[in-house]
């Protein structure tokens, strides 16, 4: 079997599928068809639609693309059933019914940018760099009844310095999934549709603890001051640059969860780890030569890069030049 005799379908949506299908498309895979998301209502009044990276990357090659509004929709099985695709390539799009990733005779198989079976779930990439993770990788797995539950095909690691943002690991794991996708297909070609793959049972140990990486909403973004440096630390660099992390800034001097006050968000971006010790209550801040430190439960933490409500992203020095009442007010 060569590329050309494989006939693939790929499934994607946002930016890190983009880096996949382009690869694909570069080292001349036979891409026979693309699915993605229906386009997005943008602008004030939502008028104007949007399509999808994925959508733009596949239109600009001439690609044929599908954006089905349901995936069991006969229609679009039907659709789907013509293109007669040997195997279908699914990155960063949505769960599968089983008339969609059994149709193809190879298979449908993903490429997740975690170990699994250790985050699954939407959000991966944050969720490893929150919980302080010195390593992730990509998998390639197939597709089954359960969510980044199916027989894993292959993994590559990659480490994750304790000072990289989740945008970071993001840009890596992009490149790193590309690369074990062309790896799975070649394997695939040379296997003429057979490739060996193992259940996610062996590669749980026996005292290992799985994490799991749901959706991130607004409100999973909301510091919890009351724990150590460290973790806040992980926590922030794990949702920068996007979504952010925030607290909300309160008086110092009033009661607890005092609800007569105007709300003011503080987004933060990036911080620094010191030795300095608490020197006040849990959220309370200092400010040491245009240095800005917040007391956590065991340490002080520096805030380096910070945003408030309408304004712009900034330096913790900049933000003091025009928030100089800070240590009136503590972070909840």
């Amino acid at each position: 079997m060569t590329k050309k005799d494989l006939r693939i379908i790929f499934m994607g949506t946002p930016e890190f599928a983009v880096e996949t299908l382009q690869a694909l498309l570069a080292n001349d895979y036979n891409v026979v068809a693309v699915v993605t998301q229906p386009d997005k209502p943008v602008g004030r009044h939502g008028s104007v639609l949007q399509p999808s990276p994925v959508k733009q990357l596949a239109l600009a090659n001439g690609l044929p693309v599908l954006q089905p509004e349901k995936m069991k929709d006969e229609k679009f099985l039907q659709e789907l059933a013509a293109y007669r695709a040997d195997v279908q390539v699914v990155v960063a799009f949505r769960m599968l019914p089983e008339a969609v990733w059994a149709m193809p005779q190879y298979g449908t198989f993903n490429v997740h940018a975690a170990l699994l079976p250790q985050y699954r779930g939407a959000a991966p990439i944050n969720w490893a760099v929150i919980n302080g993770e010195t390593e992730t990788g990509v998998t390639t797995f197939f597709l089954d009844h359960n969510i980044d539950t199916g027989r894993i095909i292959m993994q590559q690691t990659m480490s994750i310095p304790d000072d990289a943002d989740v945008e970071y690991v993001y840009d890596r794991l992009m490149k790193l999934g590309a690369g074990l996708a062309m790896k799975t297909l070649d394997k695939l070609i040379e296997g003429n549709g057979k490739i060996e793959s193992m259940s996610q049972e062996n590669f749980i140990k026996s005292d290992e603890q799985l994490h799991v990486a749901p959706k991130i909403f607004k409100e999973t973004c909301r510091i919890n001051w009351q724990q150590p440096s460290k973790n806040i630390y992980d926590f922030v660099r794990g949702l920068s640059p996007y979504p952010g992390s925030w607290t909300e800034l309160l008086m110092a001097d009033t009661q607890e969860n005092s609800s007569n006050q105007p709300s003011i968000v503080l987004k933060i971006y990036k911080t620094a780890k010191t030795s300095r010790p608490a020197d006040g209550k849990i959220g309370t801040f200092s400010v040491e030569k245009n240095h800005l430190f917040v007391n956590t439960s065991d340490s002080q933490l520096e805030l380096l890069e910070v945003q408030l409500s309408g304004k712009k992203r900034m330096s913790a020095h900049d933000f003091l030049n025009g928030f100089k009442q800070i240590n009136e007010y503590r972070a909840e």
